[in-house]
């Protein structure tokens, strides 16, 4: 599996990538392939700020519904416009095409303290 060196990763499978004090949001490798293929995402949470660890969002694939997790505390920006028709994007591209949400960063440093790319690598075997 995949695990880009520039993302920050959460034990809920959420990645991030940090560009100043905005970030780009989605799910790994690892998740999407657990999930199977994707269907639907559905995120209602734009101009909402979000705590770390609150629900942004639900994923649905064939079997299954998955809440997504905000990996820090920020303001949802935007969610990207190509999976209200596309959704398979997140299998088939999760780290470039298949992002979910662009938030405005609470604490940057809070990017710095999630799991690198190995640490990740070993939570999921």
């Amino acid at each position: 599996m995949n695990y880009p060196t520039d993302l920050r990763y959460t034990k809920e499978h959420e990645w991030i990538r940090l560009n100043g004090s905005e970030a780009t949001i989605g799910i790994t490798d690892f998740a999407q392939h657990q999930l199977g293929d994707i269907v639907y995402v559905d995120i209602s949470t734009v101009g909402k700020t979000l705590a770390a660890d609150d629900v942004f969002g639900t994923v649905e694939a064939v079997k299954t519904v998955s809440d997504l997790f905000l990996p820090v505390a920020g303001t949802i920006l935007s969610v990207n416009p190509l999976l209200e028709s596309q959704p398979e994007l997140v299998n088939s591209d999760p780290y470039g095409d298949g992002w979910m949400i662009k938030i405005t960063v609470t604490d940057v440093a809070a990017v710095e303290a999630l799991m690198d790319n190995a640490a990740y690598a070993a939570l999921v075997g």
